[in-house]
């Protein structure tokens, strides 16, 4: 190929890849419009949809729609997710499912459709859904279910379709044979027919009709074995249940019932217990305030209850002949009721009782009855209990877990606990406790969990919980502790969690921590810490908690700029989570993180930094998310050093950089998750390679890129960055430079190669095109002022003057020119050789070795031989000095094409035959207008000079 067509070539490949952006469809990026992918398969958009997205990633798996506004789905919506195991469309406005849409989701296990505006469900609606388990419809306006619109549903376990409008069960379970759950609560079912469900036994464990206002529960056939819970709870129902069972064996498998509110007369609610008589363990009696006492102890006669809630049912007083028949108790619910007393053997007989609920009561002291049992949990939270006594809880040492929340207790006394030694969990928060006063520094050994927060405690004393040697989480958030003493938290060797959110405290010394080995997490978060310089601490507060994971220590209120102790996270080598967001830091010393080898999750944001030191985050080379918003930011430079090559997650939302340079992105090889809501972008070619990247990149997606807005140049404030057109700044440099390199070196060659082995060509060329314009210009003005002009090299200018010169001019009359003789002087030489050849009739050229290696002479042939061509005639003689063999000649490409075509003299053969040499010459010279081919023989031989006959 021609150099010319090679170049052309490559400069529009180079044009076509740099203009390929424009082929790029945005959507095959992984930049989402109204969407975020996390964890990499789950995406959740929420945006105020009003149609389906259509740019989610095939290989997400779960897709959370809910709060937006579909009204409608068609077929191809969720063509392009066939991988989809969840999917979540509650809170929409859907009234339309299209027959189709769901058969490419031959994976979705789960749909929730709840909170929509179905009417009605069709056949066809959820054809496709072979594998789907769970279905849920609640909170739609369902009337009607057409008899094939469950069909495809052969696999489905769980139906939900409360809060709707059925009137009827008519072909719910007709094609779910495997359903174990059905949930249809507060529709407008009055009439509960077993042969509306179904005509054959089903696989049904749970079955809630709450909130219907039954009248009649018709069961005539045995469509139920399996069934464990079944929920027939009402409120506002006038009209008495009519119960219909032809055979109580039908319900024999019900564990949980649910009876609450269901009016009806005493025979009548009677028989439906007695239903339950063999299988009964779990029973809600709430609401039901007439007759109450006497279902009870209807209910206790069953042998198997020992669940009974009998809530919200205003009752005031407990009675000691109340329960006296539930001896079979393990579990008894009192709550949200108006307890204001019990008597002290109202207990008594409950001897298997383990959990006792009476929260949301009036109670103001802990009763007395409750010490007579051995039960493990008690719950008397939202009571009016101001104070506990030391005898309260006397011989409960079976207690394991104790509610005392949201009472009025204000200061406990050091024996209130001393029974409950195997308490495990305890509750006091919201308790406006002001004093432990020592509660907890005796016999304790097995509680684990303390809570405490929300009360007004604002000391806390020396091994004021050194007798909790078991406990693992406590929490002391929402209190008013100011400082924490020496020994405050003595003895607590097992503490995992710690909790001292929403306090005032404003220093932290060395000494409080130290006996918290095993601490994992410690919540400091809105309380008052401060640090006024970034010089190093003699006593970091930290540096006895080596296995502490979390580190929680945001929001510190402040009225001044702070600075963190360059080694305040000293003795820190386990930690994993840190947050110092919203601490008012404008920096942080480069040698902050070089205690912290293990970080994973770093919250920097709403703070000032506007700058961070380069190599701030070189020593968590394991962090893999970064928060670090509102910080003033004016670049993300500090990237390139930080050498984050596991980061996966970076927030940087609302900062103030404008340009996105490619090293600091290309410096996070694992990122997955970009969040930059918020910023102002510079849209011109400085963010060029940002914007492509953003959509091109298959691997990191950037959270509400399409929203992403221009703050420079002034006339583009406001456009979407994704809407301007940069095509002509993605120049790739370095392509540019190999294009440029690759051409110049296949030039490089081609040269080379040229004039290696076409030197003389192009030399022709050159010269035939002097001759040409020479030829042009003076074509008819042109006289011929010699007979010939004599082309020859100087090493023969001897023979030429003493053989040639003498013979032609002085004994034959011929008017010769000679280059040293007759070229006029000053003139261009080349300008010389052309009037000197085409001012003559003929050109005689003198050859030998030399003159063939003549630049010079080899350009004087050259014209001559294109005014041989051009004119067509015989101008030029050939006069051969010396033999000269072909394969020397084959250099010279024009000599040897003249030698085909035109006719020579050799001087070294006329040795014998001299005159007749010179009797050639003149006639040679004389032949004036013979067309080419037409001329006088001037030798006998045929071959070229070098070539004798008889070879």
């Amino acid at each position: 190929m021609p150099l010319r067509g090679i170049c052309s070539c490559s400069f529009g490949i180079l044009y076509f890849i740099l203009n390929l952006n424009s082929f790029i469809c945005p959507t095959a990026g992984y930049v989402l419009k109204d969407c975020r992918v996390t964890r990499n398969t789950q995406a959740i958009c929420q945006n105020h949809l009003k149609t389906f997205p259509n740019d989610i990633p095939a290989r997400v798996t779960s897709l959370d729609l809910s709060g937006n506004l579909i009204s409608k789905l068609n077929k191809t919506d969720l063509e392009n997710v066939p991988n989809l195991l969840h999917l979540d469309l509650r809170r929409n406005l859907i009234s339309e499912i299209k027959s189709g849409t769901f058969v490419c989701q031959i994976s979705l296990e789960a749909l929730l459709l709840n909170s929509n505006r179905l009417g009605k469900l069709q056949e066809g609606m959820f054809d496709g859904l072979v594998n789907l388990t769970e279905l849920s419809l609640t909170s739609n306006k369902i009337q009607t279910v057409a008899p094939a619109a469950f069909k495809s549903l052969t696999k489905l376990k769980l139906l939900d379709l409360s809060h709707n409008k059925l009137r009827h069960l008519t072909n719910i379970l007709q094609h779910t044979p495997h359903l174990q759950t059905l949930y249809i609560t507060a529709n407008k079912i009055t009439h509960f027919h077993s042969w509306e469900l179904s005509n054959k036994s089903t696989e049904l464990i749970s079955l809630d009709l709450s909130l219907n206002q039954l009248m009649v529960f018709r069961l005539t056939a045995d469509i139920f074995p399996n069934l464990t819970r079944l929920d027939l709870e009402d409120h506002g129902n006038k009209n008495h249940i009519v119960w219909e069972v032809n055979d109580t064996s039908y319900l024999s498998g019900v564990s949980k019932l649910d009876i609450s509110g269901v009016c009806s007369s005493l025979h009548g609610l009677q028989e439906v217990l007695e239903t339950f008589n063999s299988s009964l363990m779990y029973l809600r009696l709430n609401n039901m305030n007439d007759n109450l006492e006497v279902l009870i102890n209807i209910s206790c006669k069953i042998p198997s209850l020992t669940s009974l809630k009998v809530s919200n049912n205003n009752i005031k007083v407990i009675r000691s002949d109340m329960l006296h028949l539930c001896t079979n108790l393990k579990e008894l619910d009192l709550g949200m009721n108006k307890i204001t007393d019990i008597s002290d053997n109202s207990f008594q007989s409950l001897r298997q009782l383990n959990i006792l609920v009476m929260k949301l009561n009036r109670l103001t002291s802990v009763p007395y009855a409750v010490r007579k049992t051995g039960i493990l949990k008690l719950d008397l939270s939202f009571n009016n209990i101001s104070v506990l006594g030391c005898d309260d809880f006397a011989n409960m040492t079976r207690l394991r877990i104790l509610h005392l929340s949201n009472n009025h207790l204000s200061v406990l006394k050091n024996c209130v606990f001393r029974d409950v030694v195997n308490l495990k969990h305890l509750e006091l928060q919201n308790s406006s406790i002001t004093k432990l006063n020592g509660a907890f520094k005796n016999n304790m050994p097995n509680l684990q969990v303390l809570y405490l927060f929300n009360n007004q405690l604002t000391d806390l004393g020396h091994g004021e919980f050194k007798a909790l040697n078991s406990l693992q989480n406590l929490s002391l958030q929402g209190n008013k502790l100011k400082t924490l003493q020496k020994g405050a938290f003595n003895g607590l060797s097992n503490l995992t969690y710690l909790t001292l959110e929403s306090n005032a405290i404003t220093q932290i010394t060395n000494s409080v921590f130290r006996d918290l080995k095993a601490l994992k997490t410690l919540n400091l978060m809105s309380n008052h810490i401060k640090y006024t310089s970034e010089k190093p601490i003699p006593y970091p507060p930290f540096a006895e908690l080596s296995q502490l994971e979390t580190l929680l220590i945001s929001a510190q209120h402040r009225r001044l700029k702070s600075a963190l102790p360059q080694n305040f996270l000293q003795g820190l080598t386990n930690l994993s989570v840190l947050n110092i967001r919203g601490n008012e830091l404008t920096s942080l010393h480069p040698h902050t993180f070089n205690y912290t080898p293990n970080l994973n999750v770093l919250y920097l944001s709403a703070n000032d930094f506007r700058d961070l030191p380069d190599n701030l985050f070189s020593p968590i080379k394991k962090l893999k998310g970064l928060y670090i918003s509102r910080t003033n930011l004016r670049s993300l430079d500090f990237l390139l050093h930080a050498n984050l090559t596991e980061l996966t997650f970076l927030q940087v939302r609302k900062n103030a950089f404008s340009v996105i340079r490619e090293p600091a992105m290309l410096s996070l090889p694992a990122l997955v998750y970009l969040d930059m809501q918020g910023n102002s972008f510079t849209c011109n070619c400085d963010n060029a390679w940002f914007l492509q990247w953003v959509i091109t990149n298959k691997q990191t997606q950037v959270s509400d890129a399409y929203n992403f807005e221009c703050n420079y140049p002034p006339n583009l404030k406001g456009r979407k960055l994704l809407d301007i057109d940069v095509r002509s700044c993605t120049v790739d440099m370095e392509f540019i430079c190999y294009i440029s390199t690759a051409c110049a070196v296949i030039m490089t060659i081609a040269v080379s190669f040229t004039h290696h082995f076409l030197q003389w060509h192009l030399v022709y060329a050159y010269y035939l095109m002097l001759a040409f314009l020479y030829n042009s210009t003076h074509k008819n003005k042109r006289a011929h002022q010699y007979d010939a002009f004599v082309s020859y090299n100087a090493n023969d200018e001897g023979w030429v003057l003493g053989e040639l010169l003498p013979k032609l001019e002085d004994e034959q009359g011929w008017r010769l020119c000679l280059h040293h003789r007759d070229f006029q002087p000053g003139k261009p030489i080349m300008e010389n050789i052309t009037d000197a050849i085409y001012g003559s009739r003929k050109t005689i050229c003198v050859v030998s070795r030399d003159y063939l290696e003549s630049e010079w002479c080899s350009r004087e042939i050259q014209v001559a031989s294109f005014r041989l061509f051009d004119e067509q005639k015989d101008v030029l003689i050939l006069v051969f000095l010396e033999d000269i063999p072909m394969q020397q000649l084959s250099p010279y490409y024009r000599m040897r094409r003249l030698l085909k075509r035109q006719t020579y003299l050799s001087w070294s053969r006329a040795d014998a035959h001299p005159d007749l040499f010179w009797e050639k010459l003149r006639q040679a010279l004389e032949t004036r207008e013979h067309p080419m081919g037409e001329h006088l023989r001037l030798t006998v031989e045929d071959g070229p000079p070098g070539e004798r006959p008889d070879q």
